[in-house]
């Protein structure tokens, strides 16, 4: 995990100190800046000299050192800032430092080579698209005297492009100011290209300088000016008759288990230790864990992966809701609650019955359940830190959802400890795992939101494809970015098995009906073995079945905003789509 910024000026141009410290708090262990002085000649003849400022601070996950950035390469001049996972290129698994071998592939893609007709700027685009991985990067091309800015497909890496009141161009990890206006989600539907050698006109601003060219994926690579998208259309087709029933043994679910464990075994191998670390005691891995199907699936999934003397730590956020306090105090009989505050969340209660779950089912492994508990008041204390790095998003909904990444993926918090006696205390805790595990993007592929039901009970199974298609086709644009820049606060990084490359294409490929139960009859009523498996992520859920995790199969979905209850917290009457004062 990486923290990137970029200006394009016509004067030297640096970030805003408070943008500078958040940058460095996503990258702990290195930051460093280059700059390029470049002198472009104007369609009028006049003498143009541009301000070209890169910073890069980096954590480090990937080979046997800290490898700072950004990287220069001394032959050509040529510039890259990367932050992102490159773990396949061109289909093989890439080992060591990533950034690289991806500076070597951009270096070799824009090479001028008499015998390829094709041009830097295609071939690097198509060097874009063979890398699988989480991505966002800025990579200068010296030589050709050209800037390029992409985000991957998915747009799982956060990346704001923006404009000053001057013109200079800023593209950076977060917002660099106070205003969310300036700057725009940079889109995930190809890779952007600036050629500097290409100005307009003698304007000192780069917005009337220079357009930003766009070389666009697409599902037809042939396509004049296009570039291979990695990701295949999704299947639309419905059944022509009534589907068979999902089964234990379906060859689907079978394997979706495989695949699912393939995801995550590129993103868990080889994690190396951590700072502080303690072998048998420290945690490489921990899972932003609510207890619910998708996190708990990859929980268990990881225990069969990593060495079994290696901790995984379960990560539980719960928050004081004033509102739902108040409301829970005028309904109280004289009788005493049973439970705290933190302890009556939906998803405390849910996260500590699958961690009892996976501690039967995997008894051999340490697990440590994380228990985050969130005053009001802590809550208050960091919202405005909250709000700026979500920005440029800014409804009530994105803080709800914010808040409670933020301070999950602090990972601070109590476990309990049990002393001689049996009894157990309460013991503070901050895990030293700098991967986080997430279990997004499983709702979007496997049918798992409420609408999805709606939808088919509206029109059919055509309904329910539009739907998740809609979904898939919207993952990046409507909250990745956002999750990225709030989950990164801490110096940890995380990773998202769901949305591996090749294992969405597969879904994508698959026909509905394998990914949920949908469109069942009384007649094809389940052996007893799997009564009262939801339609929602049915295949997901026989996989979690399998495995032994028979609660968690039959979780229901709720939102985090609510089973943390971060969502509504003064107001009951406020809409998730409000806008923030």
């Amino acid at each position: 995990m990486c923290g990137i910024f970029f200006s394009l000026s016509s004067g030297t141009n640096s970030p805003s100190s408070e943008t500078q410290a958040l940058l460095e708090k996503r990258g702990p262990d290195s930051c460093k800046t280059h700059t390029v002085n470049k002198e472009i000649s104007a369609p009028n003849g006049q003498l143009l000299t541009y301000h070209l400022t890169f910073i890069s601070t980096v954590l480090s996950l990937r080979g046997d050192h800290v490898y700072t950035q950004p990287l220069l390469d001394p032959a050509s001049q040529s510039v890259l800032c990367w932050n992102g996972e490159a773990w396949k290129i061109a289909g093989k698994r890439v080992s060591g430092n990533d950034t690289e071998h991806i500076l070597s592939l951009f270096l070799q893609a824009v090479a001028i080579n008499g015998d390829d007709c094709r041009s830097p700027a295609h071939k690097l685009g198509e060097a874009v698209a063979s890398i699988s991985g989480p991505f966002a990067f800025v990579f200068y091309d010296a030589p050709n005297s050209r800037v390029f800015f992409s985000r991957d497909c998915l747009g799982r890496r956060s990346l704001l492009q923006g404009y000053d009141d001057d013109g200079t161009l800023k593209i950076c990890s977060i917002c660099d100011g106070s205003s969310s206006t300036c700057f725009q989600e940079v889109g995930f539907s190809g890779v952007y290209m600036i050629d500097l050698l290409a100005p307009h006109g003698v304007s000192p601003s780069i917005k009337e300088q220079y357009k930003i060219e766009t070389l666009p994926w697409s599902t037809d690579p042939s396509t004049e000016g296009h570039i291979k998208n990695p990701m295949p259309p999704m299947n639309m087709s419905v059944p022509s008759e009534q589907p068979p029933a999902l089964t234990l043994e379906t060859p689907f679910v079978l394997d979706l288990e495989s695949k699912l464990r393939q995801s995550l075994e590129l993103r868990i191998d080889d994690v190396p230790e951590p700072p502080g670390f303690i072998r048998g005691k420290s945690a490489k891995v921990a899972v932003l864990f609510s207890g619910g199907l998708d996190c708990t699936l990859l929980a268990r999934l990881s225990h069969d992966i990593l060495p079994i003397e290696e901790p995984i730590d379960l990560l539980n956020v719960a928050f004081e809701n004033p509102r739902v306090a108040a409301a829970a105090s005028a309904n109280q009989t004289s009788a005493p609650q049973p439970t705290s505050i933190y302890e009556a969340c939906p998803d405390r209660m849910t996260g500590r019955s699958a961690y009892i779950e996976l501690q039967k089912t995997c008894p051999g492994r340490m697990w440590r359940f994380v228990a985050i508990d969130i005053p009001y008041q802590e809550t208050l204390a960091h919202r405005d830190t909250v709000k700026r790095l979500m920005r440029p998003h800014n409804t009530e909904m994105d803080l709800s959802i914010a808040c409670a990444l933020y301070f999950a993926s602090r990972g601070q918090g109590t476990i309990s400890i049990n002393d001689s006696n049996t009894s157990s205390t309460d013991q503070p805790f901050t895990t030293s795992a700098r991967v986080l595990l997430s279990g997004l993007g499983a709702d979007e592929l496997f049918a798992g939101y409420g609408r999805h039901g709606v939808a088919f009970n509206r029109n059919g199974f055509e309904g329910l494809v539009s739907e998740i298609n809609l979904d898939v086709s919207r993952l990046g644009q409507r909250n990745l970015g956002r999750d990225d820049r709030v989950l990164s606060h801490w110096g940890r990084e995380t990773r998202f098995p769901f949305l591996d490359e090749e294992f969405v294409a597969w879904v994508l490929r698959a026909p509905v009906w394998q990914k949920c139960g949908f469109g069942l009859t009384a007649a094809q009523e389940p052996d007893e073995t799997i009564t009262g498996i939801d339609a929602e992520k049915m295949a997901l859920r026989l996989v979690a079945l399998r495995l032994g995790l028979s609660s968690v199969a039959r979780e229901k979905k709720r939102a985090i905003q609510f089973g943390a209850r971060t969502a509504k917290m003064e107001k009951g009457r406020t809409k998730g789509t409000d806008t923030l004062s």
